[in-house]
């Protein structure tokens, strides 16, 4: 019938995915759209305030539980539990606390830029998931951890966003480096470690000429140490952007957390203790105070510890 239309559930006008995530434009008009969105447990989304104080989104929990943080009280929200926003002035962070699906309507326009910034970003993921699976859920551990701490450091929407990005993209340079040394499973050696310390500056060139051009000089960085002793520039100091400290101390924790060929994976405050080892020297003090809060907020580290103990081992944080 004309003016009448239905939908069967899975249907949608257009559906983009992202980060195992998915949107879907279920309907628009007049400057209206209606949109599904899952979230996979335990990521972070955000709300954020628009341009536009007129904006006014509306979000319904259709399943699964979040956990938001607003005036430094976090409320829990669940089935039928609704929320919205409209002349909003702070972002408003959430944590998805299972597998969560929301039924999304906004007053302005979205999805088309969303969708095309997700494909190009994507597009560009692929390649190095193609070639090496860990890098890709490396990367997606580490923005995760990343955008924690940027939160915890009150940052602003624009840095939050390019810290998320650029976490992601961080290591697609690795697709340049043959398989055998991305998986040995021995240390490497100088030879070897030359051509991994290419993959900050090939990640830029593979973004180049698209539309994360920002993030470049991020991305650049991620490896670079507060005394000079990183790559490939050498930076000191505050010639390192911030969100590339941030990265760098999330990058670390997450290679030391994890199992890699050559060891098994360290305990968290084994590792918290490593780049707490390294303050000033390699990774920037504040991040670091920032990160110790998240975690301990996580119940990932104890909020107490005996300061006699002391790490065993060097700990590679490549």
């Amino acid at each position: 019938m004309e003016g009448f239309k239905i939908g069967k559930k899975g249907s949608s006008l257009e559906r983009v995915k992202y980060n195992r995530n998915d949107i879907s434009l279920l309907t628009r008009g007049d400057g209206t759209e209606v949109l599904l969105q899952s979230i996979e447990k335990d990521r972070l989304f955000y709300i954020y305030p628009s341009d536009n104080p007129e904006v006014m989104e509306f979000y319904l929990i259709l399943s699964g539980e979040v956990v938001c943080e607003v005036d430094n009280e976090k409320l829990v929200l669940g089935p039928q539990d609704y929320f919205s926003a409209k002349g909003l002035i702070e972002p408003i962070h959430f944590t998805a606390l299972s597998n969560v699906t929301l039924l999304w309507v906004t007053t302005e326009p979205i999805f088309d830029s969303l969708s095309n910034e997700i494909s190009s970003l994507m597009d560009v993921v692929k390649k190095v998931e193609l070639k090496d699976h860990y890098t890709y859920m490396h990367s997606d551990r580490v923005a995760n951890n990343a955008v924690k701490i940027a939160k915890k450091m009150n940052l602003n929407k624009d840095q939050v966003n390019n810290i998320n990005t650029a976490s992601f993209l961080h290591d697609i340079g690795k697709i340049n480096i043959p398989e055998d040394i991305l998986n040995k499973p021995t240390f490497l050696s100088d030879e070897e470690f030359s051509i991994v310390k290419k993959h900050p500056v090939d990640g830029v060139e593979m973004i180049k000429g698209n539309q994360y051009e920002e993030i470049l000089p991020i991305i650049e960085q991620h490896h670079e140490r507060l005394n000079g002793s990183g790559y490939p520039y050498g930076l000191t100091g505050d010639q390192i952007l911030l969100e590339s400290r941030i990265i760098a101390v999330s990058d670390s924790f997450d290679a030391m957390t994890e199992d890699r060929p050559y060891r098994k994976a360290f305990e968290p405050q084994f590792a918290l203790d490593e780049i707490k080892r390294l303050v000033d020297i390699h990774y920037d003090k504040h991040v670091v105070e920032a990160f110790e809060e998240v975690l301990k907020e996580e119940g990932k580290i104890p909020d107490y510890l005996d300061a006699s103990i002391a790490p065993l081992q060097p700990a590679s944080t490549e």
